[in-house]
């Protein structure tokens, strides 16, 4: 049996507790160092279409079959903008081999980049398709024979580029 002496003496359940703090703990903020870490590791520089000093125009297209038609139709009518209205059937042509040959790359998007400079307009396509081999030989003698002045082809880690100049 229980003694007296133990129920004037109970203990509190459950016990007592401090009153939650009125505002929530913050997490530490990060800290505010803007300059980058150097690390070991460097990353090459990524390689860009570069057109300085003068007139240009860029498309994105959806790497369709559609897009040729669609680059066509952009580049004339960019040209004819900047008063260029005598070499349309062959930069039409050109540019419909440029761009079946980027979509032919299968990534998802197509860019296209139009320059002018001292009469002579300069065409890009970028493919967009990482990891592909060197471009078949038999584009560049086409885009040859359809009047380009120069032309050619590289690839780096964002796909293949294409490229043409064409005297207007």
């Amino acid at each position: 049996m229980p003694s007296p002496m133990d129920a004037a003496h109970q203990p509190d359940y459950p016990p007592k507790t401090p009153p939650p703090p009125k505002r929530p703990v913050q997490p530490s903020r990060p800290p505010t160092d803007t300059k980058p870490k150097s690390t070991t590791l460097a990353r090459p520089g990524r390689r860009t279409v570069n057109m300085a000093n003068r007139r240009g125009a860029n498309w994105r297209l959806e790497a369709e079959p559609w897009a040729a038609g669609r680059a066509r139709k952009n580049v004339i009518g960019k040209l004819h903008e900047w008063g260029y209205t005598g070499a349309d059937t062959a930069a039409s042509e050109i540019v419909t081999v440029l761009v079946n040959t980027a979509v032919g790359d299968g990534g998802k998007r197509v860019s296209l980049h139009l320059a002018d400079q001292n009469r002579q307009a300069l065409m890009v396509v970028l493919s967009h398709h990482p990891g592909l081999p060197v471009a078949d030989e038999t584009v560049l003698p086409r885009i040859a024979e359809l009047g380009a002045t120069s032309c050619g082809t590289d690839t780096s880690e964002d796909g293949r580029r294409l490229w043409a100049v064409l005297d207007l």
